[in-house]
């Protein structure tokens, strides 16, 4: 599980970093950043669900604030 939600992270960030090269070198001529944004927001939203999903089948567990 642990891998899973690393490889999702890294989605999330090079998406996100794509998104601002993207930003960079079109200077808002084209819709490549808003669909690199997008496809970010579709990996953050599967992300969270898969998190949802694990915790439901015991996949994961809560361990509260360690102090």
């Amino acid at each position: 599980m642990k891998i899973i939600v690393a490889i999702a992270f890294l989605l999330i960030i090079g998406s996100l970093a794509s998104a601002l090269v993207f930003l960079m070198r079109d200077k808002g001529k084209s819709n490549r950043t808003v669909q690199a944004l997008t496809l970010r927001v579709g990996f953050s939203v599967l992300l969270f669900i898969l998190l949802l999903i694990a915790y439901k089948f015991g996949w994961i567990q809560p361990t509260g604030i360690r102090g």
